[in-house]
This record gives structure tokens, C-alpha cells and sequence, in this order.
């Protein structure tokens, strides 16, 4: 059976731009694109190398999605899956994006939307070595589109010890429940059914001002940890990270829903 798009009025996911056509772009505008930035790179003995990629793309479906429901003219870009890890060299197949080079990149990217008429964006981070808020900086003034930035981990600080046990720095916890919860069959197990990881401790340095975050570096991570995880993720579970996924739903669907309705005017987003 041929399915014709040109008479179809909705595609199957219209807030995702890899499902979408271009039947349907044509005919219907977006307010608002969702970026998503992930990172290639090692999480401890037992989650995938693409963990903040897999992330970042289910974190923005499930708020698109949600968004979407709710009237958001939202669309969803593909997750982007390199992010910096200058600080990983020394470990495997972490592959490393420069920030300077992912500026670049994103700055690309965020032109290619302003062509299209889409002046509302949200870079929606994944990765904790992806520090964009410079590229906001340096781009204020210079382009149409006005900018948002949203480190998804860092949007339910308030809420995390109601959720976990444990803090969670990289490949810990929260990052494992997440796994479990979305992708499952990524996480590795020994025979018994515990995870195959260790317990993620974390070196100190031998300066207490960057032990207590007074003072900050950048942490080579062959140094910092012993098999690349820093935090224990023994803790885990599939239902925590249903229950943090619902966090992120409730908060960041409702922000798209408002940024969408916004009216683009002088003092905006004021």
C-alpha cells in the first residue's frame, strides 16, 4: 500500500525532524527546535560509549513529545553524538570535538534554522564537558534566533536526593537508572544479574580548594577514576529513572509549551 504524504495531514512523530517529511515541513511551521548535544565516550565498565547520545535523544522525544501534545510547535533536531573530551585522551575511543570546532559546528546549525524561519532554540545538553553557555555569549547580538541552553541533569537538583542515594558525577546512579529504564538491553551484567561496573570512586586531587570546587580544572579522567565512572551505580533502577524522566517532562514540555506561545517582540523574552 502507498502511503501519500502529500494528502496525509499528520506524520507519524511530526515533532521529530528525522521522521518528519518534507511534505509536512512545508506546510507547517515550528516555533521552537530542540538540539540536542551528546558525546562518544566510555561510562564505567557497563553503559554503552554512546550514554549521553542515547540520553540526549530520549530526553528531547519525551519532551517534544509531551510538548507536542499540549499545542508546542516543536521539532526535534538529531542528537548530535560528539561532544569534548579533552580530558579523556588517554582512554579509548573517546572521541574528542574541540569546543572551539563544536562552536563552529552549532553555529552552523543554528544559521541553518534562522533560513528556515525557526528564531527560538533550545541547545538541550547532554554531556558535562560541553560548556556552550560561551557560545550564547558570543552569538548575543550577532543572530536572529534567540538562544537557550539546558544541561537536563543539572534541571532536577532540587528533586535528586528525593530520587537517588547516591550523587551521581558520571556513569553513576542516575545515569544507570536512566539506562535501565530506556535501554536496558545496553547495560551490562554479570551472570548473577548485578551490573558490571565498579564502584566509581573518584581520586581527589591534593588540593583541598579543588577538592571543595573553590578553584576548578580540567580533570584528566585516566587520573580521576579507575575504569572512567565517577559514581556508584549500584544503586540503580529502572523505576528511578521513570521517575526522574517525569521531572524532566513536567518541567522542560512546560517551558517549550511557553517559549512556542511566546510573541517575538522588542522586549522578549522579558
Amino acid at each position: 500500500m502507498r502511503l501519500d504524504w502529500e494528502t496525509s495531514k499528520v506524520p507519524m512523530h511530526p515533532w521529530i525532524l528525522a521522521e518528519t517529511t518534507y511534505a509536512h515541513t512545508r506546510a507547517n511551521r515550528y516555533e521552537v527546535a530542540v538540539l540536542p548535544l551528546g558525546a562518544t565516550e566510555p561510562h564505567n565498565l557497563h553503559l554503552p560509549y554512546g550514554t549521553d547520545t542515547l540520553e540526549g535523544d530520549i530526553v528531547g522525544r519525551e519532551i517534544c513529545a509531551a510538548a507536542h501534545q499540549r499545542g508546542a510547535k516543536v521539532v526535534l533536531l538529531p542528537t548530535v553524538p560528539y561532544g569534548t573530551q579533552t580530558n579523556m585522551r588517554h582512554l579509548p575511543l573517546a572521541l574528542n570535538v574541540n569546543p572551539s570546532t563544536l562552536y563552529r559546528f552549532v553555529t552552523d546549525l543554528i544559521e541553518s534554522l534562522n533560513d528556515s524561519g525557526i528564531r527560538k532554540i533550545l541547545l538541550l545538553n547532554s554531556h558535562g564537558g560541553n560548556e556552550m553557555k560561551p557560545l550564547l555569549q558570543e552569538l548575543s547580538g550577532k543572530t536572529p534566533a534567540h538562544l537557550f541552553l539546558c544541561n537536563w541533569y543539572k534541571a532536577l537538583t532540587d528533586q535528586y536526593s528525593k530520587i537517588f542515594a547516591q550523587p551521581d558525577d558520571h556513569a553513576g546512579e542516575m545515569e544507570t537508572s536512566i539506562g535501565l529504564a530506556y535501554f536496558s538491553e545496553l547495560v551490562l551484567r554479570n551472570d548473577d544479574g548485578s551490573l558490571a561496573a565498579d564502584e566509581g570512586r573518584a581520586a581527589p586531587t591534593r588540593f583541598s580548594a579543588v577538592n571543595e570546587g573553590w578553584v576548578s580544572i580540567t580533570r584528566p579522567w585516566h587520573l580521576l577514576t579507575t575504569n572512567a565512572g565517577s559514581g556508584d551505580p549500584h544503586a540503580a533502577t529502572a523505576e528511578k529513572g521513570h521517575r526522574l524522566m517525569q521531572v524532566l517532562v513536567d518541567r522542560l514540555a512546560t517551558f517549550l509549551v511557553e517559549l512556542s506561545d511566546a510573541q517575538l517582540d522588542e522586549r522578549f523574552p522579558f
